[in-house]
């Protein structure tokens, strides 16, 4: 089957803006032309297409990909690389979990160091918002048990 980039976008849920990207970046190779210089595309292409999409979606960055790519092109398997790139994916995915996982501790500090405090203080050291820059101290108040947040400000002045 031919299709045009158009069609080609519908089968592969890519945008035409993101395939002519991939050419541009040499993942794709360069269309065939009809005679009025449109985009043709075979069934390969779509196949291409959809490995790339999916290898994106699992955060395959675009130099891996190319190199993949231009391996498949050689006639050589890329399966191990494609290994490589998984565990180092899977490795990636570990580490922003870490990090969201201390965000999120960190988030529910604050919020527990907030809700001991007025919405609408006179006093601005017991402000909820001004715990954003004081970040540091609440922290450190949390980790020493120490939830009074006026007995605080004289253990950690800012």
């Amino acid at each position: 089957m031919v299709f045009n980039i158009g069609g080609l976008a519908r089968a592969t849920g890519v945008s035409t803006k993101t395939i002519r990207f991939y050419e541009a970046s040499g993942l794709m190779p360069p269309a065939q032309r009809a005679e009025n210089g449109y985009r043709r595309y075979a069934d390969r292409d779509v196949e291409r297409l959809r490995f790339i999409r999916s290898a994106r979606a699992l955060g395959f960055p675009i130099g891996d990909l190319t190199e993949i790519m231009a391996m498949r092109d050689r006639g050589q398997e890329p399966c191990r690389q494609v290994m490589e790139r998984l565990i180092s994916s899977v490795d990636d995915v570990d580490e922003r979990i870490r990090n969201l996982q201390m965000l999120q501790r960190e988030l529910k500090q604050l919020l527990a160091a907030a809700q001991a405090l007025p919405l609408d203080p006179d006093d601005r050291e017991a402000c909820v918002c001004d715990l954003i820059t004081q970040k540091p101290r609440i922290l450190a108040l949390s980790a020493h048990g120490l939830s009074d947040q006026k007995k605080a400000v004289n253990l950690f002045p800012m």
